[in-house]
Formats: C-alpha cells, structure tokens, sequence
C-alpha cells in the first residue's frame, strides 16, 4: 500500500518519540485527517493499493490490518470515494 492524502488532512504524524531508527522498521510521515465521531476523536490516514495489491484484492485476498504492540486499539477500514468523485 502507498501513503495517500486524505481529502480533510489536518497534520502530519511523525515517528514516535522512543522510535529506535536503527531496530524498528522505517517510520515515514503520515498525513492525518482528524475527525469527529460518536465515540469520540478519529484519526483517518488514506492509503492506495498498488496495482499488483488491486489484482490480488480483485482475486479474493484479504486486507491485512497490522498494530505493533500487545494491545489492539479501536480501528477500523473502510473504502473511501473515488478521487474524481471529490
């Protein structure tokens, strides 16, 4: 998946502040669209499957959603509009 920009970006997340740049895996900025629901705050990032990653969805495979860490927080994954539906 490729980093996309989400039509309502707010800010740009960094690594976090105890990120070990030379044991963990490489953490990039990730534009961030803080929103309002419900059950409180949201943060949505936009990502863009490749074109390989289109064929493998459009052939039956699974999204894969990874947390680091022990402790699953809240999430969720969604499709968002098309760009030229914007």
């Amino acid at each position: 998946m490729l980093i996309g920009r989400h039509a309502a970006t707010t800010r740009t997340l960094g690594a976090p502040a105890n990120w070990n740049r030379d044991a963990d895996v490489c953490c990039v900025r990730l534009p961030i669209a803080d929103m309002a629901s419900q059950s409180g705050p949201v943060m949505e990032s936009a990502w863009l499957p490749t074109p390989e990653e289109l064929e493998r969805l459009a052939a039956g495979a699974p999204i894969i959603l990874g947390v680091l860490g022990e402790y699953h927080p809240p999430v969720y994954l969604t499709v968002g509009a098309p760009p030229n539906a914007a």
